[in-house]
C-alpha cells in the first residue's frame, strides 16, 4: 500500500471510528418546560435509549421538582434544576435540549440554543407568530444544528400510506380535503386569582402580555388562551394541517378565509370554540373545522382525521387507520388498521436522537415546520381580519392591505426583544 493510499485508508477508518463512537455516545440532554409534554418527551427519550438528563428548567419549582424526582428514579442521578433557560443553556456538557414550553416561549430559548450549536427537539407549533418563525429558521440555518420539530404524525404509517395512495391516482384527482378534530374541551376556573407560590407568573408570561393568573390560563390550559396558545387549530389542529400539507406535497396556501366565534364557552376562553378555515393551496382547497362541544358524540369514528375527496374515491385517515370509500351507493369500504398501534411520539423522538448521533437532519426541520405553523397562523389572521387574505410566500407578507401584516407580528413585552423585529420592518416595505 503506497503512502497516499495508506493515508486515505487511515482517514476513512478514523472517520468511521469517530462515527461509530458518536452513535454509541450517551447524549446529555436538558429540558426547558417541565409540564405535561416536557415529561412526555423526556419519557420518549429515555425509552428510545442512550440519553442522560443533565438539567431541567421551569418557572414553577413544583413542576421542576416533580419531574426531577421522576428523572432521578429513572437514571439514578438527579439533574440540575434551573428557573431560567439561559442558566440551563450555560451548563457545560450538554448535547441537546428539549423545548416544551407554551408557544410564546419557543423562540427565545430556541435561538439561544442554536447559538450554542446544541441539538434541539422543539415542540409544535414552531413559533407564536410568523416573524418569530422566520427568525428561528434563520438561526437554525446559520448554526446548522440538528433540529426536530414535534409534528409526530410524520411517523404515522397510515399517513405515509395515504400519501402514496392519493399520489398514485387511485382515488382520482383530489378535489378537496377536509381536516377536523372535534372534542369536548375541559375548562377550568377562569376567575383572576393569585398564582401558586411555586410559580413565577411574571416570568411565565415572559414576552407575552401579562395577564392576571387563573387556572384556565396557567400551565396546561394556556392552549385556548389567545395570548399564549392561540387556540385549538394552532395548538392541536396544526398536527393534521401539517400531515395534510405533506400528503398533498404543498407549501403554504395563497388565500385564506376563516369564520367562527366563541359560542358555547363565551366569556370562558379567548379563542374560537367553533371555527371553519378555508385554505386555497395550489393542488386543492383544504378546509379545517372544529367544535369544542357537541360533535364527538355524533360520529366518533371520524371526529379526528383528514378526508380527501377524490373524483373516484373518498379517503379518510387518522393516526393508526385509513379508510377508502369508493363511489356508489353500495360500495364497500376498505379499512386498513395499523397494528400494532404506533407510539408516534416515541418514533419521532427516536428519529431525532438517531439524527443527532449521525450528525444529520431529522424528518421535520424548522424550515418545513415553518410552512405548517405559518399556515395555521394565517388562518387565525384571517379570522381576526374578518375577510379573505392573500399570502405572498416569497415576500412573506399579506398582499391585500399593508395594515393586515401587523397580524404576523406581536410586539414583545419589555424588556424582551422580538427576534423578528428587523425582519418585520423589511417585510412591511
Amino acid at each position: 500500500m503506497n503512502e497516499l493510499n495508506r493515508r486515505a485508508f487511515l482517514g476513512a477508518a478514523g472517520a468511521s471510528a469517530a462515527l461509530a463512537m458518536a452513535q454509541e455516545k450517551t447524549l446529555k440532554l436538558g429540558v426547558i418546560g417541565c409540564g405535561w409534554y416536557g415529561g412526555v418527551d423526556l419519557k420518549a427519550a429515555f425509552t428510545a435509549g442512550g440519553v442522560e438528563c443533565m438539567a431541567l428548567c421551569d418557572v414553577d419549582s413544583k413542576m421542576l421538582d416533580d419531574l426531577s424526582a421522576v428523572v432521578e428514579k429513572q437514571q439514578g442521578s438527579k439533574p440540575k434544576g434551573f428557573k431560567h433557560y439561559k442558566d440551563l443553556l450555560a451548563e457545560p456538557g450538554l448535547d441537546g435540549v428539549i423545548i416544551a414550553t407554551p408557544p410564546h416561549w419557543h423562540a427565545l430559548p430556541f435561538i439561544a440554543a442554536c447559538e450554542k450549536n446544541l441539538a434541539i427537539y422543539e415542540e409544535k407549533p414552531l413559533a407564536y407568530d410568523i416573524r418569530e418563525g422566520r427568525a428561528m429558521v434563520d438561526a437554525w440555518r446559520r448554526a446548522g444544528n440538528t433540529v426536530q420539530v414535534g409534528f409526530q404524525r410524520r411517523q404515522s404509517e397510515a399517513y405515509k400510506a395515504v400519501r402514496e395512495y392519493i399520489n398514485s391516482g387511485q382515488a382520482g384527482n383530489i378535489v378537496q380535503a377536509e381536516v377536523n378534530i372535534f372534542y369536548a374541551a375541559a375548562l377550568l376556573d377562569n376567575s383572576p386569582q393569585e398564582p401558586p407560590a411555586t410559580l413565577d407568573w411574571d416570568l411565565w408570561c415572559g414576552p407575552a402580555p401579562k395577564l392576571r393568573y387563573s387556572p384556565q390560563v396557567g400551565h396546561r390550559s394556556w392552549r385556548l388562551e389567545e395570548t399564549t396558545g392561540h387556540g385549538h387549530m394552532v395548538d392541536w389542529g396544526i398536527h393534521l394541517i401539517d400531515a395534510t400539507r405533506v400528503m398533498l406535497g404543498e407549501t403554504m396556501p395563497r388565500a385564506i378565509t376563516a369564520t367562527g366565534g366563541t359560542y358555547a364557552y363565551k366569556g370562558r376562553i379567548t379563542t374560537p370554540d367553533t371555527l371553519t378555515a378555508h385554505f386555497e393551496f395550489e393542488r386543492c382547497p383544504v378546509t379545517w373545522r372544529h367544535r369544542l362541544w357537541g360533535a364527538v358524540e355524533r360520529d366518533p369514528e371520524f371526529s379526528n382525521g383528514v378526508t380527501f375527496y377524490g373524483e373516484k374515491e373518498t379517503v379518510f385517515v387518522t393516526d393508526n387507520r385509513w379508510v377508502v370509500i369508493p363511489r356508489g351507493k353500495d360500495a364497500q369500504r376498505r379499512v386498513t388498521e395499523v397494528k400494532p398501534a404506533q407510539d408516534l411520539g416515541l418514533l419521532h423522538m427516536r428519529d431525532w436522537l438517531q439524527a443527532v448521533r449521525a450528525r444529520k437532519q431529522p424528518s421535520c426541520t424548522p424550515d418545513d415546520a415553518y410552512l405548517s405553523t405559518g399556515t395555521v397562523q394565517l388562518g387565525m389572521a384571517a379570522f381576526h381580519a374578518e375577510r379573505t387574505i392573500h399570502w405572498d410566500m416569497e415576500a412573506e407578507k399579506i398582499t391585500d392591505d399593508g395594515a393586515l401584516n401587523k397580524l404576523l407580528f406581536r410586539p414583545y413585552r419589555a424588556p424582551y426583544k422580538h427576534p423578528g423585529a428587523e425582519i418585520d420592518k423589511l417585510r412591511r416595505r
